[in-house]
């Protein structure tokens, strides 16, 4: 019973449109409440989740994510992408996909990618004369790439929702791969539509150009360097690293592009603060959620559940794959890895799936759920910065969103995909 009332409220609120990090807080309490135990752990329990030293890394790459974004890094950055793929079918589209693969490295979120590269992509886009919902369709899948190239903060995310058992350098690698993957079928992807709609093809700049723009970009891209190869080596940790991504983000767009003013420096400031209250409060709020979850035996009860089904390893992993899909559109992704990591996690190492390879599953899931109805917040976004109707640009994503789809089961069913990378760097 209690475990009905745990799943009912949080579900039942978040249909009613209560925001999820008071959903959760709300769930917990009445479970709390029905078991019998001091209300007060639910306080105790929600402070305790976001006391993590590993979180800082959270808020520290979001911040440096923003800084990048006004300080001139998200222009360069479209700029190199542009003189390379623009002048392929589907131009300005192709440069899209590129770009959120090269931004991504920098934010590490879909939100700000589709943010950065929409707000300069899509109007430009239309402006050419290619429609509206592709210029929309595209720049939102593409902004999913994001979530699996350092430093994505929902793998550091994962990790700590794990534990802390799951190494973040080994994360960090096992996306890049699958990301790759991602960015080439959607540009293919991009390509057929694309061919059938008949769009222009952009005239290639030359290689001189190429060279100035990939030299402007350079800092940018340098930041993705430093992350990675500095957390792999174990030169530093990921907060350490995020701590450095800051402070090259504020030398780099204050001392070398000169683009970051005062005010932009201010605005960006609170923005950060924003994105990290939200954050972290779904964070915190998720604590006490997961605690019950584990003191009520909802791991062990999904794994008794899913085996009792099949035994088959492929089979119970596309059950899980499907319902994490039904789960992510209830349930932005923070809140999904925060829920769902100590639920599937056992039962994907009781069938052999390395928690690696896991991570990546989950957040390339999550990812669709972004791009889904009824509360996928890049939907949102994209939308909103396209000013297209959400029921208009659903009408014509499936390409994007099956493509998508394709490269998750590919990615779920070949685990070298994930694996080999983080083998071969150790």
């Amino acid at each position: 019973m209690a475990i009905t009332i745990l799943f009912v409220v949080f579900l039942g609120l978040l249909v009613l449109g209560v925001p999820v990090a008071f959903s959760l807080f709300a769930a917990s309490l009445a479970t709390l409440l029905y078991l019998d135990l001091p209300a007060i752990a639910v306080a105790q329990l929600t402070a305790t989740g976001a006391a993590s030293a590993s979180l800082l890394a959270i808020p520290l790459f979001i911040f440096a994510g923003e800084i990048m974004l006004r300080g001139g890094i998200s222009e360069r950055l479209i700029g190199l992408a542009s003189s390379l793929v623009g002048h392929m079918r589907g131009g300005l589209g192709q440069v899209s996909v590129l770009s959120s693969l090269f931004f991504g490295g920098v934010s590490g979120s879909a939100i700000a990618d589709v943010s950065a590269v929409g707000g300069a992509m899509i109007p430009q886009m239309v402006k050419r004369g290619f429609d509206r919902d592709f210029a929309v369709n595209v720049t939102m899948t593409a902004a999913l790439v994001a979530l699996l190239v350092p430093p994505s903060h929902n793998l550091i995310l994962y990790s700590a929702s794990a534990g802390g058992s799951i190494s973040i350098a080994d994360l960090f690698a096992a996306g890049v791969i699958p990301a790759l993957l991602m960015t080439v079928v959607l540009m293919f992807t991009t390509w057929l539509i694309a061919r059938r709609r008949g769009y222009a093809v952009e005239v290639f700049p030359g290689f001189a150009a190429v060279a100035r723009r990939f030299v402007s970009a350079l800092p940018g891209l340098l930041l993705v360097a430093i992350i990675f190869v500095g957390i792999r080596a174990g030169i530093f940790t990921a907060v350490e690293s995020a701590a450095i991504a800051v402070v090259y983000a504020l030398l780099i767009t204050g001392l070398v592009y000169r683009s970051l003013s005062w005010r932009d420096f201010v605005a960006t400031c609170g923005h950060a603060g924003r994105t990290t209250g939200m954050i972290l409060l779904v964070i915190a709020s998720a604590a006490a959620f997961g605690w019950l979850l584990a003191y009520l035996q909802v791991p062990a009860a999904s794994v008794e559940l899913l085996t009792g089904i099949t035994t088959d390893k492929n089979l119970m992993l596309l059950l899980m794959i499907l319902i994490l899909l039904v789960l992510g559109t209830f349930m932005d992704l923070a809140p999904m890895i925060i829920i769902c990591t100590p639920i599937f996690l056992p039962l994907a190492k009781a069938i052999g799936i390395d928690p690696i390879h896991f991570g990546v599953i989950l957040i390339l899931k999550g990812g669709l759920s972004l791009i889904s109805p009824p509360l996928g917040s890049v939907l949102f976004v994209g939308t909103a910065i396209g000013k297209i109707s959400i029921g208009e640009c659903l009408r014509t994503i499936w390409p994007f969103w099956l493509a998508s789809l394709a490269v998750l089961l590919v990615v779920a069913f070949v685990p070298q995909l994930s694996l080999w990378l983080p083998a071969l760097l150790k």
